[in-house]
């Protein structure tokens, strides 16, 4: 971004980089290592760090940027979520970044076809399809991170799709644009005409390829019997002998090519039904010999979904919460294989349980098989599955990788094949390795922790990759890569697996659609045998509290901040690479990082833990923030953090009396002044001016805590949060009460005894403090209100409610769990509701559940309440963290824009109201929405009475 680093560009990239800063914003164009390093990192286990890397929004940017690409003869790669695991969204080049762009999503009438930009999140398009009973094909485990474009351009499948349901089988239609700029709408007969005329050269190749393959019967044979299994591993040949028409076979060879051979810009699928009813059953094997047989007996018959669990893999998962105690008590040899069977209906599913049931009589399980159709019954199974990455991942030592690897074998040969790859990852130094898979494919992964710092462990790897190469290809003709794409992993291997004529076809094509050869370079085909040994990436041990990290960006699409500064993979990437600059001592190379992580890093990032929910190994980004902060702050921060804990009560008070000051003077000026006013001197004194909207709150009305008796027999200790205390409603907002009214309110139609802890003006939970880095007076203000809860709840035997959903997470993570905690949501919905006659409004009204509702596991409840107190309720999609981060939206409002930026779009215009539990978050979502948010209590309060006696 800065004109230094532009004039340290090579030649053609500095002529590149002049190019494309004549249509993209240099807000948009990245150099530097800070955003290249961050913005550049993937899942996988490589490194590579862009020279460029920039932010497209449009197909027709797109094409700008490769023409300019194509004049200067510069590589690029294309990246949408960088979950891919096997190196295929890395780049040295030009890195062509669309997360958080490209998110157009339109279901076809009849909700057969959808049709899907790049950008849109796998499990988004589920959700879309859901009112509908369907779902697109692929379910790729990351679905819940990963990206349409990523989804297609990998052929990405999973537990259930198979080779039935994946991309090349459900794909439609598409959107592409190919490396000289030029753009093709495969649907449209007018786009498809024009493209014949000035790409008549790539079409005649295309039809040339599939005329020397039909005239090799053995060759055309060997091609449509290796894609009856999983296979990823180079170009998806089996377009030329699936297909006559060469825009079909142009189509279906661009699903799988790893952003080689063209860019997709939107991707037409055929949906598949998602059946409402399913079942699930955990069939445990003396050996892996009999799980096979089963597989294969049910392989042929209508389950949805056969998972292999090798002995390494249980023994991972046997100690940890929720798992069934008789997994200690196997024998050595024995295996487990996880089946589901789905319905339309309750008969259709109880057929399809007797019928897989029959299938597997004749082979003798270790216990008697149950099918379990209740979600929590059956989801508790599916968790030793999940929990099988999860456990590895999280074990491995401090600075080790974790590879997830996947092959095929031809089912038949499944059984030997597990066992070989158990040996051989005994055998070169993994013991920790463990198998799973899609066994119905024969597809299995296999998870080990290599070293990469540690050349012992790198020489390892390299005969372990050899070494199955060599068994799956040589001894049973299988898949190297099955769904996670070649990348630049496989590449070398890919002549291995295919031969020579093959391996030769799929050069031609390449050089068909990219004859400069500058889409995505070294991936998949490659003329360096050793490029999956190079640039392996080193993490090295930072902290505790994010060295399990594994670098797959499940993270990403929860966190606020990934649009405007960095993501919590990115900040520890960032994290990793200051800790390698210090250990090599470079110190100019760790300041360079270091001073730009300030912003980039630390005050943009909101805290909020939703990573943690999201992530395998459960890393909690947010928590490391707050350390970094504690670790990075300053003798002069920690007095002041020490004197507002001091005067706690002071502080409220003064801030109460700050917002009733700016409220008066709004009502002078107005809003237009009073908000030119506020910009003005936030320009003047940056940092110390808070950002000023209409919606900023009022100074609190006064409050008389008294203990209040409605006789009923049921108590409940009220502790108001400090914003309640100091922030009332805004000037804008609908109920201009206190929130501390509305919640006495409810209380008291539910019939409740209130009583308020002692010492209420000093009280705090110590949050504010805590996300500030201010961790020792955070400690002593939550120790304080634990004191005084504990009195007033007779050591708690009386529930604790706190009308901040935030403040309430802080408290249970501080608090004695014998302390019943609750917060609004919760509180009303499992004890208040039943006192309380609800009448709802015919209205219109939006719902955001906070982070600390979410990772309470409120989110169910807070749909719940909503819904019975409105006729219609709307919760945006893609809307996760608000990004106000308690104050940090008062002095960094960019991070609050951007996390909604995609929030007034999604509300209709019908809606009245919006409904959040924390203060703080309600004010920018008031802004940003142009719907006024204030607690859902006020909700309740406005549809209930008491219930009659």
């Amino acid at each position: 971004m800065s004109a230094p680093h532009a004039a340290s560009l090579p030649a053609a990239h500095k002529d590149f980089h002049d190019r494309v800063s004549g249509f993209i914003p240099a807000d948009r164009i990245f150099l530097g290592p800070f955003h290249t390093l961050a913005l550049g990192d993937d899942a996988s286990f490589y490194r590579l760090v862009p020279k460029i890397v920039v932010k497209v929004k449009d197909a027709r940017e797109v094409a700008w940027l490769l023409r300019a690409a194509s004049d200067t003869k510069v590589a690029v790669t294309f990246r949408t979520a960088g979950t891919s695991l096997s190196g295929q969204a890395l780049t040295d080049s030009v890195l062509v970044y669309l997360a958080g762009r490209f998110r157009g999503a339109r279901i076809h009438p009849g909700a057969g076809h959808v049709s899907l930009e790049p950008g849109v999140i796998g499990a988004e398009a589920n959700v879309l399809l859901a009112p509908f009973g369907r779902k697109i094909g692929p379910d790729p485990a990351s679905i819940g991170a990963c990206m349409i474009g990523g989804i297609a351009a990998n052929n990405s499948s999973g537990m259930c799709c198979g080779t039935a349901e994946n991309s090349y089988k459900t794909v439609e239609s598409m959107k592409l644009v190919f490396a000289d700029g030029d753009s093709l709408d495969t649907a449209d007969p007018v786009s498809k005409a024009r493209f014949a005329v000035t790409h008549a050269a790539l079409l005649s190749e295309l039809s040339a390829i599939r005329a020397e393959i039909l005239a090799d019967p053995e060759l055309a044979a060997r091609i449509r019997r290796k894609f009856k299994i999983k296979n990823t591993t180079g170009y998806g040949i089996n377009a030329f002998v699936d297909f006559e028409d060469p825009f079909d076979i142009l189509l279906h060879l661009v699903i799988g090519s790893e952003g080689t051979l063209a860019f997709i810009s939107e991707v037409t699928y055929r949906t598949v039904v998602e059946h409402p009813f399913k079942a699930s059953a955990l069939m445990f094997y003396p050996t892996i010999a009999e799980a096979c047989r089963a597989t294969m007996a049910l392989k042929t018959g209508t389950v949805s979904a056969v998972e292999l669990m090798d002995r390494a893999s249980l023994r991972s998962v046997e100690d940890k919460p929720g798992m069934p105690a008789f997994l200690k008590e196997l024998g050595p040899d024995a295996a487990a294989i996880l089946v589901e069977v789905r319905g339309a209906d309750k008969a259709e599913l109880l057929s399809r349980i007797e019928e897989a049931l029959s299938r597997v009589s004749g082979i003798e399980p270790l216990f008697p098989l149950v099918f379990m159709d209740k979600k929590d019954d059956y989801e508790k199974l599916w968790n030793i599955r999940r929990g099988l990455f999860t456990s590895v991942g999280g074990a491995r030592k401090p600075g080790s990788a974790v590879i997830i690897e996947d092959v095929v074998f031809p089912i038949e040969h499944l059984a030997e094949g597990t066992v070989e790859l158990q040996r051989l990852m005994a055998g070169h130094g993994f013991p920790e390795g463990i198998i799973f898979g899609h066994a119905l494919e024969g597809n299995l992964h296999f998870v080990f922790c290599p070293d990469f710092a540690d050349p012992v462990s790198v020489a390892n790897y390299e005969k372990l990759v050899n070494d199955v190469t060599a068994m799956v290809v040589g001894r049973y003709d299988g898949s190297l890569k099955g769904e996670h794409g070649t990348g630049r992993n496989m590449a070398p291997f890919v002549e291995m697996e295919w031969g020579k004529t093959a391996y030769a076809l799929m050069r031609r094509l390449k050089r068909a659609f990219d004859p400069q050869n500058l889409l995505n370079p070294g991936v998949i085909l490659t003329d360096d045998p050793q490029v999956h040994m190079k640039n392996l990436k080193s993490l090295p041990p930072v902290s505790p509290l994010i060295d399990p990290c594994i670098e797959c960006g499940y993270c990403e699409s929860v966190c606020p901040s990934r649009n405007v500064t960095t993501t919590p993979r990115q900040r520890i990437t960032l994290q990793r690479h200051m800790a390698l600059a210090a250990a090599k001592g470079d110190k100019p190379q760790y300041d360079l990082v270091h001073d730009a992580y300030a912003y980039g890093g630390n005050q943009t990032c909101a805290a909020d833990g939703l990573c943690a929910t999201v992530c395998p190994v459960g890393v909690d980004t947010g928590v490391f923030t707050k350390d970094y902060r504690h670790r990075e702050s300053t003798e002069r921060g920690r007095a002041i953090g020490k004197w507002v804990a001091d005067h706690y009560g002071l502080v409220t008070t003064l801030s109460r009396q700050g917002l009733r000051l700016s409220q008066a003077v709004h009502g002078l000026l107005g809003t237009r002044a009073m908000t030119a006013m506020t910009h003005g001197l936030r320009r003047l004194a940056p940092g110390l001016v808070p950002y000023w909207t209409p919606y900023a709150p009022k100074g609190a009305p006064k409050t008389c805590l008294r203990d209040t008796v409605a006789g009923k027999g049921r108590q409940v200790v009220y502790f108001p949060s400090c914003t309640t205390r100091a922030m009332g409603p805004s000037a804008l907002d609908p109920d201009q009460r206190g929130l501390y009214e509305a919640v006495m309110s409810v209380l008291a139609k539910a019939g409740y005894d209130v009583i308020f802890p002692e010492g209420m003006k000093e009280l705090c939970c110590g949050l504010t403090l805590e996300s500030k880095g201010m961790k020792d007076e955070a400690d002593r203000k939550a120790a304080e209100l634990e004191g005084a809860l504990r009195l007033a709840s007779g050591d708690g035997a009386i529930p604790i409610l706190c009308d901040a959903s935030p403040c309430l997470y802080a408290m249970r993570c501080k608090m004695e769990p014998k302390l019943k905690l609750h917060e609004p949501v919760e509180f009303i919905h499992d004890h208040c509701l039943e006192y309380l006659d609800i009448t709802p409004v015919d209205e219109t009204v939006a719902l955001h559940v906070s982070c600390s509702s979410v990772k309470m596991g409120l989110s169910a409840r807070f749909n719940a309440l909503a819904r019975a107190c409105a006729r219609e309720v709307v919760v945006p999609r893609g809307i996760h963290c608000c990004g106000f981060a308690g104050d940090r939206g008062f002095f960094y409002p960019e991070l609050n824009a951007a996390a909604l930026a995609d929030l007034r779009g999604q509300l209709p215009g019908s809606t009245t109201a919006g409904y959040c539990n924390s203060r703080t978050c309600e004010i920018g979502l008031s802004h940003h929405s142009g719907v006024p948010y204030q607690s859902i209590v006020y909700l309740v309060d406005r549809t209930s009475r008491a219930k009659a006696d």
